[in-house]
């Protein structure tokens, strides 16, 4: 199968021209011209790298590549007019991997997928099992019975404390320590909401892992086999 190329881009004429030649190379490719029709096209295709315009009507590339990077770890290159430092600097603080300056050339942006793409193929994927839920640290994504979860990043940490410490009674403030690094606002008593809703999604087949232990705190205990 063909990996797929989320093009967005308001110019039409830049998208489309940037879209053929990604598909003469071999590839599946899509185009959206504006920030938030784009962040719906990246949400529906789940594509294997973005190309992101950074200035887009509606939401712009800084606002779209923030708010997938919250979401996802797809690679995503920017595509600017603007040749300031700053302005590049701005664009791969946001998350972008790579960056490219208008004008260019539609083969160097291919070249450049390609190599941002193996770049990504390469990395090491770090991955936590326990019976059937599988949380990957690298794309901090879970999967259930090999399907998808979507989680908070709060969500995200308090599940990565409880898979390293499995069967281990943890307090609520080890809990804040662990997940949080102590960066929490409130109470202890409010990471019972987050936990509450943690276990909602985690719960499948009628087994929940997260166990409270009354009096103490919670322990992840994973379903065998």
């Amino acid at each position: 199968m063909s990996q797929t190329i989320l093009i967005i881009e308001d110019d039409r004429r830049i998208a489309n021209w940037v879209k053929i030649y990604f598909q003469r190379a071999g590839f599946s490719a899509e185009v959206a011209y504006d920030g938030q029709a784009g962040l719906a096209a990246a949400r529906s295709l789940a594509p294997d790298l973005i190309i992101l315009d950074l200035t887009l009507p509606r939401l712009d590339g800084i606002a779209v590549c923030n708010i997938l990077r919250r979401e996802s770890d797809v690679p995503i290159i920017m595509l600017t007019a603007r040749e300031t430092h700053a302005e590049r600097i701005k664009g791969l603080e946001s998350g972008a991997d790579d960056y490219i300056v208008k004008p260019f050339n539609p083969d160097e942006v291919v070249a450049r997928a390609k190599a941002v793409l193996r770049r990504v193929e390469g990395e090491v994927q770090q991955v936590l099992t326990c019976g059937n839920i599988s949380l990957n640290i690298t794309s901090q994504s879970l999967t259930i019975n090999e399907q998808p979860v979507s989680l908070s990043q709060t969500q995200f940490a308090l599940l990565l404390a409880f898979m390293r410490h499995p069967n281990q009674v943890l307090t609520r403030d080890q809990l804040i320590t662990l997940a949080l690094d102590n960066d929490f606002d409130g109470f202890d008593r409010a990471i019972d909401n987050h936990i509450l809703r943690l276990r909602k999604q985690l719960a499948s087949g009628g087994h929940q892992p997260i166990q409270t232990v009354y009096g103490t705190g919670y322990r992840f205990v994973a379903e065998e086999g």
